[in-house]
């Protein structure tokens, strides 16, 4: 028999997709009092939230009538129609969070609008009213939620530890604090104060009042207008925010925070942007710490995907990564990209992974700078993307090109954008060498350190890549052609596989029903390794990765570095001028293709304060 479920009964049910846990609840309540104008939010919870979370904020208010109304499920003053939902800027808006609250604890309500002389407080346990009364409070709204669950035994039994409740609390308050600089943010567990920021719209200082790490200090600023045109229009997209130095990474990405319209998110492009912006110039496994705010046109952005809103979907996926790539690449333009003498934790946090003893020298013990490895065995994975628009990052679109990439403007002459000043190669003075390995330059306030092998190596890199991406690409005949075979649905449209394999520098020529042999290979490949790519090239034809790119990169690294000057190996005057001259027109150069920094910079200041002339 098919019948309708009581509402108590559909309500805990509801209840239950929207809330998890206690972390869902001051979620939801805390993006409540930000849609409402709130400029000071403070949470308060016990207990992990089981026992009581308490919202209290200086918003707008519930006017007194419309207090019940509130807590009726899919009532919501954040839309009306349906094509309200294309352009959403709030961030809740399906009206369930009160009513699921409601429905699975003891919760009470105070609240006042500033029309009002006298605030409303209603009491409602498992989503019944058992008190409503008028009380004296300030403007705003406090919500206090008890015994969580107290009604769904069941349901409560799947909460976490009290710690492990609190701290994912901490965590989401956290975040949402700094999206939103402006607000004054305070979060009390069990009468502890974690945190609270100071409401001046400064998003550093709420960066550092939050998460209390000393060398968030030392995070760059990212302020990056771009136009990005999609088929539909052009739409722009504002990243911003503060990112770390290369030299300043982690081992995972918990230290990577991403905001799309206010809103606290995952996903995946805009990771895929953030490792192509630090593409060479981080170590293999190394995160670097990061805040990236997006904006973007609300229509272009589908919120509606995860029942507590953790993704969000975006129309033009590949526009977010470039513009997030471009944001982290424009920023490292400029000398803050250049890696301190001073840094030991760079220094020494990859000392470890240089593995050659050749190279082991002990200018560490004078300089405290890195060791290095003539052949690393470290390879750098490059990262593909479902677009041929973004492939080889810096190369396939821009070359070795300064200009940003066509279509890409800054969209408000008023927005005020950091001035951030591209280093100048020019303003050094060369001084010789140490060591046979490291070339000594100065300007009139820093004292820098070049390694020869690395900047050669960038220079040989670039070189390699420009000339694999050119149009005439340089082939070597083989005196021994080798044979292979494709499965037969190749054959019936081999010009396409084949034409992306001459692009490379093969020659393939038909040599049977399905067989093909190769005549020539690219010049940056032995006869092994092009006989294993292209056995590799067809296994993988029809999957959706792009293995090309990826493999080619590896290769050109491995060239890149055999064919570079090495530690020790003695260079005249003119030798460096000629390898500086080549550094500066790179693209980037302040590291290797391996990541490691091409120099090192120490300033006056560090220096005096190493000889203890100032403290």
């Amino acid at each position: 028999m098919i019948r309708v479920l009581p509402k108590e009964v559909s309500d805990k049910i509801a209840a239950g997709e929207v809330i998890e846990s206690p972390v869902s609840i001051v979620k939801e309540l805390i993006e409540n009092s930000i849609d409402a104008g709130a400029t000071s939010i403070s949470c308060e919870i016990k207990k992990g939230g089981k026992e009581e979370i308490r919202i209290t904020d200086n918003g707008s208010g519930i006017p007194s009538a419309q207090v019940e109304t509130a807590f009726l499920r899919h009532a919501t003053s954040k839309i009306e129609k349906a094509e309200d939902l294309k352009k959403l800027d709030t961030l809740g808006f399906r009206g369930e969070a009160l009513a699921s609250i409601a429905a699975v604890s003891r919760t009470e309500l105070i609240t006042k609008t500033k029309d009002e002389t006298v605030g409303t407080k209603v009491e409602i346990h498992g989503g019944t009213i058992v008190n409503k009364e008028s009380i004296g409070c300030p403007e705003g709204t406090t919500i206090i939620v008890k015994d969580l669950f107290y009604n769904l035994p069941a349901r409560a039994k799947f909460m976490k530890s009290e710690a492990s409740e609190a701290g994912k609390i901490i965590d989401m308050m956290s975040r949402l604090a700094i999206t939103r600089p402006d607000i004054r943010f305070s979060l009390i567990s069990n009468g502890k104060n974690h945190f609270t920021t100071s409401g001046n719209g400064d998003l550093k200082s709420a960066i550092i009042s939050v998460y209390k790490d000393r060398e968030f200090k030392e995070l760059v600023e990212v302020h990056y207008p771009t136009n990005n045109t999609d088929d539909d229009s052009s739409k722009s997209i504002i990243v911003r925010g503060y990112i770390s130095r290369p030299s300043f990474t982690r081992s995972n990405r918990r230290s990577q925070f991403s905001f799309v319209n206010g809103r606290t998110i995952k996903n995946k492009s805009i990771e895929k942007g953030i490792d192509l912006g630090y593409k060479e110039r981080v170590f293999e496994g190394r995160f670097p710490i990061t805040f990236l705010f997006l904006d973007i046109d609300p229509s272009k952005v589908d919120v509606n995907v995860h029942p507590n809103k953790k993704e969000v979907r975006f129309n033009d996926e590949i526009a977010v990564i470039t513009a997030v790539e471009e944001a982290i690449k424009n920023t490292f333009r400029t000398e803050r990209a250049i890696i301190k003498g001073t840094d030991n934790t760079y220094l020494q946090k990859h000392h470890s992974s240089l593995n050659n003893e050749s190279e082991q020298l002990n200018i560490k013990d004078y300089l405290a700078i890195a060791d290095r490895e003539e052949d690393d065995t470290e390879k750098y994975i490059h990262e593909t993307i479902d677009d041929s628009s973004v492939l080889m990052s810096d190369f396939v679109n821009q070359g070795f090109k300064e200009e940003p990439k066509e279509g890409i403007n800054i969209v408000d002459p008023d927005i005020n954008v950091p001035n951030l000043k591209p280093f100048d190669f020019n303003d050094l003075t060369f001084n010789g060498t140490i060591l046979g390995t490291y070339i000594i330059g100065t300007d009139s306030n820093n004292f820098y350190l070049f390694d020869q092998h690395a900047a050669h190596e960038r220079i040989n890199y670039e070189k390699f890549i420009n000339s694999y991406l050119s149009n005439n690409k340089e082939s070597q005949i083989i005196l021994t052609p080798i044979t292979f075979d494709v499965p037969l649905e190749m054959t019936e449209d081999d010009e396409e596989w084949i034409t992306l394999l001459t692009s490379m520098g093969y020659l393939i020529e038909p040599f049977g029903d399905a067989t093909y042999i190769i005549r020539e290979i690219p010049v940056f490949m032995t006869i092994g390794e092009s006989e294993d790519f292209v056995k590799s090239f067809i296994d993988s034809f029809y999957d959706d990765r792009k293995t090309e790119n990826e493999i080619v990169i590896d290769k050109l690294i491995g060239k890149a570095c055999k064919s570079s000057i090495k530690a020790n190996d003695f260079i005249k005057e003119e030798e460096i001028e000629a390898l500086i001259d080549d550094l500066k027109k790179c693209r980037n150069p302040f590291s290797c293709p391996h990541g490691r920094p091409t120099f090192i910079k120490f300033s006056r200041y560090d220096l005096e304060k190493m000889f203890k002339r100032i403290q």
